[in-house]
């Protein structure tokens, strides 16, 4: 009995050949043979290839096993037979061409070394990784005040560039106002509002233009200073390598001699209020923490503070030393849903990261520009996934889901979400997570659930599988007071806020294995030093500890 069948499968992308399978089984005292046209090499899949042989011809149960060994081997001993005559094929045609052999051989060799991990060259550590490694030695070592007095030597120079930007723009103001007032004074006379409209304009361009010269020449000036910072950290850190070189120690006394520099600018000096807690969390194994209740603005955990009694020394010895360590400090900050630094306290944060080089970090710019990217690529995957979905889906939910993608801005993000920039040339802070939030934090409605307080929990989650051991949090979820925030809000909002975070903390354990942090829970300036007492009374509160209770009896 013959029995027969065509299969036909998807070619592949290199030549294929047709193949026919032969089976023999004995059914009784008769004979049967099964042939089967195969393509190969076959594309598809062998057990599917069995199943259909099997249901097409109705072959009895016992013959199974015995077709699905043949079917394998013989597509087995066809394909390599295939692949063989593929390389003669190849090889034949590379003799007969005019192509250089020895460039094919050097590209294959080139290719196996770098996709074969036994043959690939070990990774070269980044001029990053060796700058800090550099770094960090140095800031341990006796060069520690060196390095400190130099970083101080440009932060002068940056904030006398500053000066100037700002005296000239102060006077271009003026003027500008005066050739205003004259213009206002001369309007339905021998002006018009056209006249005073251009004027308006060239104003405003001659102010974009000197904005655009000074801040070129404070890029241009930054970039110099970094560029000599890290060649002669490098320079130092080799000859304090040698025990035999004694330009080290003049190296380090001319630095020194050169921090004599003072500046005139002078930073407000505002009142601190601050209160300090020790608490115990955990179930079984309890681990220490810190807390600290704060009433200062945000930027000044940025801002460099000068010390009356040595000039204008920075006072960042501590953040240096902890720069390239197991100890960073982090800030949350509330921003809005566009990634820029053009407005609100956007723009002041960048103001105070342009008063200092940062020789370790690209600029503040460059940082938000490569989150911005990171930001499209993820709406456009989100978009994509969106898509289909809604090709999967039937009825009006698909349509409506594809309509509100469609109205989001792809290059914003959503509130709850927040982006990270690096620095070392801020006060006390290496890390900032900028944290998006709406106006419903104003509300006096928010719930644990709020995209704001699970941001919170995003960020001490990050916090814990990077070394963030000390984290300011705005309390209120606010940087300034408003009418709306009345006792009662502040209150509610300090209550949630938390408890919140008390349980956040909670889970740290399971997160980092309970590593002992810092918690800075930061209040507005504004607010009075009555309600700053309230807050600090509730604290100790909700962060209470249950203490063991003994109970004696009397016989």
């Amino acid at each position: 009995m013959l029995l027969g069948t065509r299969i036909k499968e998807k070619p592949p992308h290199f030549q294929s050949s047709e193949k026919t399978f032969v089976f023999n089984f004995k059914t009784g005292h008769e004979t049967n043979v099964l042939t089967a046209p195969i393509l190969i090499p076959m594309q598809g899949s062998i057990s599917d290839l069995h199943g259909r042989l099997m249901l097409l011809h109705n072959l009895p149960y016992f013959v199974e096993s015995d077709l699905k060994k043949s079917l394998y081997q013989f597509i087995d001993e066809e394909t390599k037979k295939n692949y063989d005559k593929e390389a003669e094929a190849a090889l034949e045609k590379l003799k007969s061409s005019d192509r250089n052999t020895e460039q094919l051989v050097n590209a294959w060799a080139k290719a196996y070394h770098e996709t074969t991990l036994e043959y690939a060259r070990p990774e070269e550590p980044s001029w990053d990784e060796d700058f800090a490694d550099v770094y960090h030695d140095l800031i341990h070592s006796p060069a520690s005040e060196t390095l400190l007095n130099l970083e101080h030597n440009y932060f002068v120079r940056v904030s006398e560039l500053i000066s100037e930007r700002d005296m000239e723009l102060k006077k271009l103001q003026e003027r500008q106002s005066v050739e205003m007032d004259k213009v206002m004074q001369e309007l339905g006379k021998t002006l018009t509002d056209q006249d005073v409209n251009s004027v308006a304009a060239q104003h405003f361009d001659s102010q974009q233009v000197l904005e655009n010269k000074w801040a070129s020449e404070l890029k241009q000036l930054m970039t110099i200073q970094k560029q000599e910072y890290q060649e002669w950290v490098i320079k130092l850190h080799q000859d304090m390598q040698n025990p035999n070189n004694n330009t080290v120690s003049e190296e380090i006394k001319v630095k020194q001699s050169q921090s004599t520099v003072t500046s005139e600018r002078v930073f407000e000096e505002r009142s601190l209020l601050e209160e300090s807690f020790t608490i115990h969390l955990g179930a079984q194994l309890k681990t220490m923490h810190n807390l600290r209740l704060v009433r200062a603005d945000v930027l000044d955990f940025c801002k460099h503070k000068r010390n009356q009694q040595s000039g204008v020394k920075l006072q960042r010895l501590q953040t240096a030393l902890s720069l390239y360590s197991t100890s960073l400090c982090g800030l949350v900050l509330l921003v809005d849903n566009r990634i820029n630094s053009y407005s609100g306290i956007k723009r002041d944060f960048a103001t105070v990261c342009h008063e200092c080089t940062d020789f370790h970090f690209p600029r503040v710019e460059q940082q938000l520009q490569i989150v911005q990217q990171v930001v499209l690529y993820a709406s456009a995957q989100r978009n994509k996934k969106s898509k289909e979905r809604a090709e999967l889906s039937n009825g009006n939910g698909g349509n409506e889901d594809k309509s509100k993608t469609g109205e989001r801005n792809p290059s914003n993000i959503l509130p709850g979400e927040f982006y990270t920039t690096r620095h070392s040339n801020l006060s006390e802070v290496h890390v900032v997570f900028h944290l998006c939030v709406d106006d419903n934090v104003r509300s006096s409605n928010i719930t644990a659930r709020d995209p704001a307080i699970m941001g919170l929990r995003n960020i001490l989650k990050v916090c814990c599988t990077h070394d963030i051991t000390t984290i300011t949090i705005p309390l209120l979820l606010v940087h300034d007071m408003s009418e709306e925030m009345t006792i009662p809000w502040c209150l509610k909002r300090a209550e949630l806020v938390f408890k919140c975070v008390k349980g956040f903390m909670m889970e740290m354990a399971s997160w980092d294995g309970g590593t002992s942090r810092t918690v800075q829970f930061l209040v507005p300036q504004s607010i009075s030093e009555e309600m700053f007492y309230q807050l600090s009374n509730m604290l100790p509160q909700i962060f209470r500890v249950s203490s063991t209770l003994t109970l004696t009896s009397k016989r």
